[in-house]
C-alpha cells in the first residue's frame, strides 16, 4: 500500500507546486467587460481581480492591553419574567 500512495503523493506535490505565470487573458470569442459609467478606459483582467476596501478592509480593532472594568451597559436588563 505505501508502495503505491508514496509516489502518488509525490505526484500531488508536484503538480500542485506548477501554476500558471502567463498574463491572463478573456477565453476567446469573449471580451472582457465595457468600460463602467464614468470611466474612459476599459478595466484590464489584472484590474478586474484587484479586491477594493470593501472587500478586504483593513483591521481597525485594538487589542487591550491590560484589564480594564467594563462600563455600565444601560441595555444589559434582567429577563421578563
Amino acid at each position: 500500500m505505501l508502495r503505491i500512495a508514496l509516489p502518488l503523493l509525490a505526484l500531488t506535490a508536484l503538480l500542485a507546486g506548477c501554476g500558471q505565470t502567463a498574463d491572463l487573458k478573456p477565453k476567446p470569442g469573449h471580451v472582457l467587460p465595457v468600460a463602467p459609467l464614468g470611466r474612459s478606459t476599459q478595466p484590464t483582467a489584472e484590474d478586474l481581480l484587484k479586491t477594493g476596501p470593501q472587500a478586504a478592509p483593513e483591521r481597525s480593532i485594538e487589542l487591550r492591553k491590560k484589564s480594564e472594568d467594563r462600563e455600565d451597559d444601560p441595555y444589559d436588563l434582567p429577563p421578563a419574567g
